[in-house]
């Protein structure tokens, strides 16, 4: 329990210095909740680490595109905090990670074809 605790100190003053330096919905406060989240629920501290965790996803629902690869986290840490109390709750949280990471496939393969398109056509001796 004694690591526990350093971690769980290092992210609550990692989250204090981003509240004075950063604005009130700036990502890397999401960031320091997730990690507060991850180590309540490694202490089967579930209600903490389900709060943090759910802050976590609110900052992040403010400040970033609504693919963004960090809600896939945000939902399955969640989903993951229910599953170590022992309830599935909520399986919507499962059903946008899934969701996320179609979109993110389908635009990074977007992204390879138009860049491999630009290559060839710069470079015409490769293709």
């Amino acid at each position: 329990m004694g690591e526990y605790s350093k971690a769980l100190s290092s992210h609550e003053r990692s989250l204090e210095i981003r509240k004075i330096a950063l604005p009130p919905n700036h990502p890397d406060l999401a960031t320091s909740y997730n990690g507060i989240g991850l180590v309540y629920d490694n202490m089967s501290e579930y209600s903490k680490a389900l709060s943090s965790q759910e802050r976590s996803l609110e900052i992040r629902k403010i400040a970033l595109p609504s693919n963004h690869p960090d809600f896939a986290q945000s939902y399955n840490n969640i989903g993951m905090v229910y599953y170590n109390m022992g309830e599935i709750k909520d399986e919507n949280n499962f059903k946008s990670v899934t969701a996320i990471v179609k979109d993110l496939k389908e635009a990074n393969l977007r992204r390879i074809q138009v860049e491999s398109h630009r290559i060839i056509k710069d470079n015409p001796n490769v293709g």
